[in-house]
């Protein structure tokens, strides 16, 4: 039965915290709030994780997962040839709404789906999802929902639709934003759109200003 736990208390927070963390390296799913919407998260490195996360959302490998990070640092483990577009993006955005997809270093050992080589990295800027994502690592994170059904703003709206797939459900209220975060890919000449989100192409290209459109 999964466990659920109120991180606006600050027992709440550290039992759930402690928790969740276990779940993960024990190759368990959590949900846990972002700064977009609730997501669904997974221990990046464990294969058969990132599988049942992808299972309980009905999702098939076509769909890869994106990746949360704790830190702008995590990059330089996971990404190669990094443009200098790409750390200006960073800088300017992160924590928050901005996805960035990048070509993974070859020699990691993981499996997200049919990423071709790449992988979609975001830092989020809510404070559970940092405390959890500095204690386990990168994470594979999707939103929180059933693939089709609208992504969730509340956990009860994740937990409905989730049930018993999750291990642990950190409930750290309402998310500041109904919309999913911007995507930009960075493995061409120029920096792509291929998401309108969070951040809207006008102010994304106050920082890019080649940025193109899907």
């Amino acid at each position: 039965m999964a466990l659920r736990y109120d991180c606006g208390t600050a027992s709440g927070r550290t039992d759930g915290l402690g928790m969740a963390a276990k779940a993960v390296r024990r190759g368990e799913l959590v949900v846990l709030p972002t700064d977009t919407v609730y997501g669904i998260g997974a221990d990046a490195f464990n294969p058969d994780a990132v599988d049942g996360l992808l299972g309980a959302k009905g999702r098939d490998r076509a769909m890869p997962s994106p990746v949360l990070v704790a830190s702008p640092d995590a990059l330089n483990e996971l990404v190669a040839d990094f443009p200098a577009q790409g750390w200006a993006l960073v800088e300017a955005f992160w924590p928050g709404g901005l996805t960035l997809v990048a070509r993974h270093l070859p020699s990691l050992t993981w499996d997200l789906g049919e990423t071709h080589g790449t992988v979609a990295v975001r830092m989020p800027s809510h404070p559970v999802a940092l405390e959890l994502l500095a204690e386990t690592g990168p994470m594979a994170v999707s939103s929180a929902n059933l693939t089709g059904r609208p992504s969730p703003q509340d956990c009860d709206a994740a937990q409905d639709m989730l049930g018993d797939s999750v291990a642990v459900y950190l409930d750290g209220g309402p998310t500041e934003a109904a919309v999913a975060s911007s995507i930009v890919d960075l493995t061409g000449p120029v920096p792509v759109l291929k998401r309108a989100g969070a951040i809207s192409a006008d102010v994304l290209r106050g920082v890019v200003p080649d940025l193109l459109e899907r």
